[in-house]
C-alpha cells in the first residue's frame, strides 16, 4: 500500500500530519448545533403558540377564579380586579404581554393561578406590575384542576412520590400553590 503524500497550500510536500482547523472538526459543529438548537427552542415558538389564544381571550372576570385565588390565608392574596370587557385597543401592550406570558406558564408548565401570578410579578421572574399580572390572571382561560392533575402526574410518576406527598406539594406555599380543591381533584384522579 502506498503512503499518502500530503501537500500544503503552496504545493510543497509536508512531512507528518496536517492539523485541521478547529472549525472543520466534528465536535465543533456538534457544539454549534446544540447551542443554536437550545437558543431556538427556548423562545422561538412561544409567541406563535400563544398569539392565537390571546386573540380569542375574553376579558370578563370569572368569580370562581377570584374565589380560588383567595382560598387559603397562608398563600399570598391576589387582589380582585374590576375588568369590564375593555376593547382590544384599550388594553396596554404590557397587559397583553403579561397575558401571553401567563398563558405560556399556565399551559406549558401547568402552574397554579397563584404560581402564575407570582412568576409574573417577581423581580426574579417577569417583573410585571401587579395590575398587569392581575389582568392576565383574570383573563386566562385555564382549567386549573387539570393543571393540578398534570403537575400531580409529574410528581407521582416522574418522582415516585406518594399521593399524600403529592397533595402536600400541590397545596404548599413553598411548592405549587394550588387550592385544596384543585389538589384533591388531582390526587383523586391519579391512575
Amino acid at each position: 500500500m502506498a503512503k499518502k503524500r500530503l501537500f500544503d497550500e503552496d504545493g510543497n510536500e509536508v512531512k507528518g500530519k496536517i492539523k485541521k482547523p478547529f472549525y472543520k472538526k466534528w465536535w465543533f459543529w456538534l457544539l454549534v448545533v446544540i447551542v443554536v438548537g437550545g437558543a431556538l427552542s427556548s423562545g422561538g415558538d412561544e409567541a406563535e403558540t400563544t398569539s392565537e389564544k390571546v386573540a380569542t381571550q375574553e376579558s370578563s372576570v370569572k368569580s370562581e377564579d377570584v374565589e380560588s385565588i383567595e382560598s387559603e390565608s397562608s398563600q399570598p392574596e391576589v387582589a380582585e380586579a374590576e375588568v369590564s370587557e375593555p376593547e382590544e385597543e384599550s388594553v396596554s401592550q404590557e397587559f397583553k404581554n403579561a397575558l401571553k406570558k401567563g398563558t405560556s406558564y399556565a399551559e406549558g408548565m401547568h402552574m397554579s393561578k397563584i404560581g402564575v401570578y407570582n412568576q409574573l410579578t417577581s423581580e426574579y421572574g417577569e417583573g410585571f406590575p401587579a395590575e398587569a399580572a392581575q389582568y392576565a390572571i383574570d383573563n386566562l382561560e385555564i382549567d386549573w384542576k387539570e393543571n393540578a392533575l398534570q403537575k400531580a402526574k409529574s410528581y407521582y410518576e416522574g418522582m415516585s412520590m406518594s399521593k399524600d406527598g403529592v397533595y402536600e406539594q400541590l397545596v404548599s406555599e413553598h411548592g405549587e400553590n394550588f387550592t385544596a380543591e384543585e389538589a384533591q381533584y388531582a390526587v383523586d384522579n391519579l391512575e
